[in-house]
């Protein structure tokens, strides 16, 4: 339990929160779909007690609660009047595979003990303030990320719902499983004229924060994602009677374009991409593969860049299939246009930065966030927090005690700064 006297600074605030914080990092990273990592994907088992134990710290925090129609999770405090314009805090409670601790948890339990600090201290808001916890940023269950917060901004579509995941499972029928209604996604969207803004805190995944010894950092635009699936059919065959001249080998024209999209990243500066799924069939020691599937993960600041590249890899991907003799498909399954943070509410989020650490740094986002999607209906900002060796998306990702602190008192001054209509 938090307890609670002035510790600092012109607001009350609770005495070892960031400790607080920590520690329920440290329950959420025990609950897994998978024994001995932590793994925790949309729809599942495992997100069924994450969000109820978020549930029980939003209560405790005096936040009204409630889950839509997708699974995401989100606490509430009124705003002064029925009309009263809404702030968003929050981030996702999901993970990749072998996750670490840190990567969107931080962000909805951070924003959690901001709103119980500002109600301990007994501060009045001008405006209604919602913490969302959302159910799905990764995309590692269904290949396309974001379905929280494509949910809440009415981005979601049928073309979504009949997406299979690896066991046959379609997302329709995991919402249902889950609880929610597939039928019912479109009270689930938020009106964008009634909103504030979206606000997030995140760990960097990056290494440009410890490099400069700072703890956070202003987030000043998120990059554009284009996310693809493809699947090179060739021929199977027989190991040692097949000749090489004759083959038709789907991996082998896999490896080729792997390799040809990591050259063409290093030769674009800024561009980044990302195989990281492969899989071959028959998978077999003495077969010739006949079927390889891989994912291709692009991403860049600039959309012409990034857009330009998939065309570009479009060109390689035909050369290879007529060199080679194969069937390759290419199906986009996500894209995402690069992202500017808003300018007002990110000059809030620098002030509220000078008052605990001596540099304003803002830097843009290599990795996709909610906040993305969220700049569709509203202003967004986001606020960095070190993490160690820039490591994410890994069971090491680590951050300091010191440094959500930071985090927790720069979130509660940015909120206590904003007007009503900013």
């Amino acid at each position: 339990m938090c307890h609670c006297f002035v510790r600092r600074g012109p607001t009350a605030l609770i005495v070892e929160a960031e400790a607080v914080i920590m520690e329920r990092l440290e329950a959420l990273g025990r609950i897994s779909d998978e024994p001995g990592c932590l793994t925790r994907l949309f729809a599942s088992p495992a997100m069924r007690r994450a969000n109820e134990l978020v549930e029980s710290w939003m209560l405790k925090a005096g936040l009204s609660t409630g889950v839509d129609a997708l699974g995401n999770l989100i606490g509430s405090l009124p705003g002064p009047n029925q009309d009263s314009k809404t702030l968003l805090l929050g981030s996702h409670l999901d993970t990749v595979r072998n996750a670490g601790k840190y990567d969107g948890p931080l962000g909805v339990l951070t924003a959690i003990a901001c709103l119980e600090q500002i109600r301990v201290a007994k501060r009045a808001l001008p405006f209604a303030i919602k913490v969302v916890a959302f159910a799905d940023e990764e995309g590692a269950r269904f290949q396309t990320a974001y379905l929280g917060s494509r949910a809440l901004t009415g981005q979601l579509d049928e073309k979504d719902l009949a997406l299979v995941d690896e066991n046959g499972v379609t997302m329709e029928q995991a919402i249902l499983q889950f609880g929610g209604d597939p039928a019912k996604l479109e009270f689930s969207r938020m009106a964008g004229e009634d909103l504030l803004g979206y606000v997030e805190v995140h760990i960097e995944q990056g290494p440009v924060l410890e490099q400069k010894n700072l703890a956070v950092g202003v987030v000043t635009a998120i990059a554009g994602q284009t996310r693809a699936k493809l699947k090179f059919e060739g021929r199977p065959g027989h190991a040692g009677t097949t000749p090489m001249e004759m083959r038709q080998d789907a991996l082998c024209g896999a490896s080729e374009f792997i390799v040809d999209a990591d050259k063409y990243a290093r030769q674009h500066p800024g561009l980044v991409a990302t195989v990281g799924q492969i899989s071959a069939e028959p998978n077999v020691s003495n077969v010739i593969p006949g079927i390889c599937r891989l994912t291709l993960d692009l991403r860049h600041q600039e959309d012409a860049i990034r857009r330009n590249g998939c065309k570009n890899l479009a060109k390689i991907v035909a050369g290879i299939e007529q060199q080679r003799g194969l069937k390759i498909l290419w199906q986009t399954v996500q894209e995402t246009d690069s992202v500017p943070c808003s300018p007002q509410l990110t000059e809030l989020m620098s002030d509220a930065v000078r008052k605990h650490q001596p540099d304003v740094i803002s830097l843009p986002s290599g990795a996709g966030h909610d906040a993305a999607v969220m700049a569709k209906i509203t202003p967004v900002a986001m606020l960095f927090v070190r993490c160690k060796g820039g490591v994410s998306h890994h069971p090491d990702e680590s951050v300091r005690l010191e440094d959500v602190r930071v985090a927790l008192d720069v979130l509660t001054d940015f909120v206590l700064s904003i007007p009503p209509r900013p």
